[in-house]
């Protein structure tokens, strides 16, 4: 499973994660403590479903939250780089979307998720649209947020 390989690379390299998560509500975070071993690697997490909690725990800026809105690559950067910042983590993910069944609108549909992934300095951005119900939708995101930051570390150890 992807945790597995990315919780083994994390000891390797001796780094550690985090993770700030809304609308997976902590699956991300979830994955990582199944994996045995993985306090070695994560320290905490963040579930900030509210933009009061982004903007408190992450300090996602309140000016991106009003241009931008929580579901935004804009918001998915700084959740990631706050992440970082508050839990002290080597790299550091975040999850903001509309998971369904309702919420959406024809700018932001069900499904729409943006993560991010910031290691090293470098942070990196993906935008998703998830098919299928608000725990398909979950699940899905919670799986490329882990893919990704699998991939940059693979990218570094390359």
């Amino acid at each position: 499973m992807t945790e597995d390989r990315l919780i083994a690379l994390l000891k390797e390299k001796d780094l550690h994660i985090s993770a700030a998560e809304s609308c997976t509500g902590g699956l991300v975070c979830s994955r990582i403590v199944n994996v045995p071993g993985s306090s070695a690697v994560f320290d905490e997490g963040f579930i900030t479903y509210a933009n009061r909690a982004k903007h408190g725990l992450l300090g996602v800026p309140e000016a991106v939250l009003a241009a931008h809105g929580a579901v935004s690559p804009e918001c998915a950067q700084a959740m990631a780089e706050g992440c970082a910042k508050a839990a002290g983590a080597d790299i550091a993910l975040s999850v903001t979307g509309i998971a369904g069944p309702d919420g959406g609108t024809d700018e932001k549909p069900v499904g729409l998720v943006y993560m991010a992934g910031t290691f090293r300095g470098k942070t990196e951005v993906e935008k998703h649209h998830f098919a299928g119900t608000r725990r398909q939708v979950r699940e899905q995101a919670a799986e490329a947020a882990l893919c990704l930051a699998l991939r940059m570390l693979e990218e570094e150890h390359e």
